[in-house]
Order: structure tokens, then sequence, then C-alpha cells
């Protein structure tokens, strides 16, 4: 640390100290500048062996056993009460005496302090994109689908998931067109799920859907995100396994003439279960064991959900005939 200069006093002929810090002169052997507070050593002894003039530096020593106690209140401007303390007014001193930098660092600590509890907040009570607005995100309820996508005359899906959801059990279908939901036309993706979170979990609602430019209805149970979690676990641990039947790359397609629409196989593995049933290349699966099939994932979910080792009934079109040809479902190993 930096030492105080001396100088030589004119009125006694000794030394006096000058602080380095504002340049007031300060009486032979205190440690401690009653002008601006800056201090050679640490520690609460050198606030109380010093005291400070009303009037500032008279370049005077001063004895410290006879001087009266110092006024806090009126000499350091810390007021009246538990502040007005030796013990608080060296904390003022402190932070006075702290660099720009310093106060950069605190202020950090205490910004990346904050916004970590409020993470730990919003994950604890689980708020939502609106928690700038004070609002917590109530669950929403499930259907069971993987996720809608806009299209003409409302929204779509690629396929139901997992077995057993609300969806499933409704009868919905991938490529089903939902232009309705408990009495709420639908116009767009962002409508059904908003219409999601503020339907109830439980609650029976209406669906009016298209399919094959037919309009039907159907009515479903609303599901928690935990049960349908559990579904998807179930599914997917299921000891009897999962189907396979040895076809790849299948594409949906229109079928010309209809309203129909159906997916066309592209390779089918030699040996394998659709294979060895017959079913070929280019051929169009309209139905997969009475289930309407109208995407390529709707027929995936189908295949992987079917038993294994049993019969299905494979509704197809070879040009221009319809056929049901039974395959034997083969396991995924």
């Amino acid at each position: 640390m930096s030492q105080n200069t001396r100088m030589p006093n004119s009125e006694t002929g000794s030394n006096v100290t000058t602080c380095v810090n504002c340049h007031s002169p300060m009486p032979t052997g205190l440690r401690f500048c009653r002008n601006c507070g800056y201090r050679l050593g640490e520690g609460s002894a050198e606030y109380t062996e010093t005291v400070r003039f009303q009037n500032g530096h008279n370049g005077a020593a001063v004895n410290v056993a006879t001087a009266p106690t110092p006024n806090y209140q009126t000499n350091y401007g810390l007021g009246a009460g538990p502040l007005a303390t030796p013990a608080w007014r060296g904390l003022r001193l402190r932070c006075r005496r702290m660099s720009g930098m310093s106060w950069m660092f605190l202020a950090l600590f205490i910004f990346f302090g904050v916004a970590g509890g409020a993470a730990q907040l919003i994950k604890h009570r689980g708020f939502n994109s609106g928690f700038s607005r004070g609002v917590v995100s109530a669950p929403r309820s499930f259907v069971g689908v993987d996720q809608f996508e806009n299209t003409d005359g409302g929204v779509t899906f690629s396929n139901v998931e997992p077995p057993g959801s609300p969806a499933d059990k409704a009868g919905l279908v991938g490529g089903d067109i939902i232009t309705t939901f408990d009495g709420q036309k639908i116009d767009d993706s962002d409508e059904m799920m908003s219409l999601l979170r503020n339907t109830p979990i439980g609650k029976i609602v209406e669906v009016v859907f298209v399919r094959d430019g037919e309009t039907r209805t159907t009515k479903l149970t609303t599901i928690s995100e935990s049960d349908a979690k559990r579904l998807e676990k179930e599914f997917s641990a299921r000891p009897e396994g999962h189907g396979r039947f040895g076809i790849n790359n299948q594409q949906r397609v229109e079928i010309p003439g209809t309203n129909l629409h159906g997916v066309r196989l592209g390779t089918v593995d030699a040996n394998y279960p659709a294979d060895m049933a017959g079913l070929k290349k280019g051929d169009i699966v309209i139905a997969f064991d009475e289930v309407p099939i109208r995407t390529s994932d709707e027929l995936d979910a189908r295949i992987q959900r079917a038993v294994p080792y049993t019969t299905v009934v494979v509704q197809i079109i070879r040009g221009d005939e319809r056929l049901g040809i039974p395959v034997k479902v083969g396991r995924r190993s």
C-alpha cells in the first residue's frame, strides 16, 4: 500500500503526515484521515483510536484518550439510530473506497443470483411463457396424435399415438382433417393448441372431421400429459413385442378418380412377412386390419402395434384390382 508523505510543520518543527488520498495534513502518528476516511491499516481499532475535528485538520496532534466521542450523526452524515455507530461507519467508508470494477462484479453477482433463483422458481412452480404476466400455466389436455399441421379447412395429423389414446378410441386416423373441436371451429394449429390448453382434462368433447371428402362426427375424452406418457411407456414395454412387415420407402398418394388416399409401397424386403404374403412394390395400401390407411406414418404405426405372429388382412389396390391379402406379422428384434 502507498505510504503517506511527511512534510515539516512550520509551527511545531515536527513532521506532519499528508493523506495520499485527499492530500490533507494529518497529525504525526495517526493512521486514519479525518477528512476523507482513508486509513493505512485494517481493523476496527483504526476507527476507535482516532477522532475527527469538527472543522477539519489543523495540523495538531490529538490526545485520543481525552478526545470527545465523535458525533456520527453530525460528522459523518450517517443519521441517528443503529447506523450511527463506528462499525456501520466503517462499512460505509469501505463501500466508498470500492472501485468501479468491484461494483461491477458485485452487481453481476447479484444479477446472476437473482436470475438463478427465478429459474428455479419457474421450474418448480411450472410457469409458462406467461410468467412475465404473472400467469400460471394450467396443465393442458391431450388427445393422442403426433402433432397438428395446418391444412385446408382445419388441422390434420400424420398418425394416432399411442394405442389406447383418446383419438385412437374415437376412431381417428392419420390424414383426418379436424374442422371443429368442442363446438369451436378450427382454422389452424395455433387455435387447436389454444383449445387444448383451455379444455379441462377428462372432458368429453365432440370432434367434427373430414375423411375422404366426407364429414363425420365422433367424441373423445381428453387425458393429461402424465396419462399420455403412461400409455406410451406401456406400449413401448409391451411383453409381446412389436410387429414388423419388411417394407420401406412407402409414400402417401391420391387414388385417381376417387376422394381416397392410400400408401404406395416402395421397397418390399425379400423373405420378410410382406414379401412372403405376396405384397409387391407399387401396391397401394388403403386399409390395415379394417383400419383406414391414409398416411405412411399411420401404416408404420399400425404395423408396430400389430401383435407379432398374428395374421392381419391388408387391403390394397393393384392396378384396377382391390385385394385383401392376409399377412402373418413378424416381430421387431
